[in-house]
């Protein structure tokens, strides 16, 4: 387990590099002249050398790069453009947004498309469980963004029953969750239900019947056990999903997260927040699927030994 563990994190620490190098070249290649949006128009070429000598934007980009790269492992990532703060603790002071509404959207996506996706597997070809896959097949075709500006329309204005955006209180997280939650959901249920279809199949179910335990006994402690090999790893990755898709939820509710900021840093041309954000959810991204392989390898001994 320690020489997979390590392995891991090697791998993972290469990704982060390679990451932060594909962000970076992707900014500066297609971000055009930084410093003709940072001064005003009336400023000389001389007044635009001396800024750009001042951020070190005079130097081959491959230097900037490695400039950039050792000061980020020091944990300086420069200081924003537009905010007189370090752009690392403007991203980091936004993110527990973020991580509440993308946790809260995974909770109620696991709760709901579990009992789902088990109803539909065990009841396989009634209304259950076309009603269900009707759901689910749905919930993944509707796009998060119009489904966040109708719940807006319809529930908060319409109705009035929840506040339309902002982050003031539980209620403002109802609707950006639920948006969020739609896609994963309807993926698990679908997952869920697949999965279950071919645990109820294997001979270890029909012996497990065969002794005479009770049936919720054999779908939980039998099937649904043997089937949850699969769904860690689509659900590791759905997590992942959900930091990214939170980047259009937080903008159509106004959710002071990390995805606002980073669309509010594109069209400002904050570079160094823009980089900070994006390498932080690229690390994230990448601890979460060091631990699927890690919980993938606990739970299926076989991985150990390849």
């Amino acid at each position: 387990m320690s020489r997979i563990i390590a392995q891991r994190l090697i791998q993972a620490c290469f990704v982060v590099v390679g990451a932060s190098l594909v962000v970076f070249m992707l900014l500066h290649y297609t971000g055009g002249d930084i410093v003709l949006t940072m001064l005003p128009d009336w400023a000389t070429e001389e007044q635009r050398a001396d800024y750009r000598r001042k951020l070190g934007l005079d130097l081959p980009l491959p230097v900037q790069y490695l400039n950039w790269l050792g000061a980020a492992a020091g944990g300086d990532f420069g200081m924003s453009f537009r905010n007189d703060m370090p752009a690392m603790d403007l991203v980091v002071e936004r993110f527990p947004a973020t991580m509440q509404l993308a946790a809260t959207a995974l909770l109620v996506a696991l709760v709901v498309a579990f009992p789902l996706g088990i109803l539909a597997a065990v009841r396989r070809g009634s209304w259950w469980d076309r009603a269900c896959m009707g759901l689910a097949l749905v919930g993944q075709s509707i796009p998060g963004f119009w489904l966040g500006l109708m719940l807006i329309l319809v529930v908060a204005v319409e109705l009035r029953w929840l506040p339309v955006s902002g982050r003031q209180g539980p209620e403002y997280l109802i609707l950006p969750a639920l948006t969020l939650a739609t896609g994963p959901l309807a993926q698990f249920a679908r997952l869920v239900r697949s999965c279950m279809l071919e645990m109820l199949a294997q001979d270890f179910v029909r012996t497990a019947r065969a002794k005479g335990l009770r049936e919720r006994t054999v779908l939980v402690g039998h099937a649904l056990r043997a089937a949850l090999l699969p769904l860690v790893t689509v659900i590791g990755l759905e997590m992942g999903a959900l930091l990214n898709g939170s980047v259009v939820v937080e903008s159509v509710f106004a959710w002071p997260g990390i995805g606002r900021t980073l669309i509010a840093a594109l069209e400002q041309r904050d570079i160094p927040v823009v980089e900070a954000g994006v390498l932080l959810v690229s690390v994230i991204y990448i601890g979460i699927n060091l631990v699927v392989d890690l919980l993938y390898a606990f739970l299926d001994p076989r991985v150990r030994y390849r």
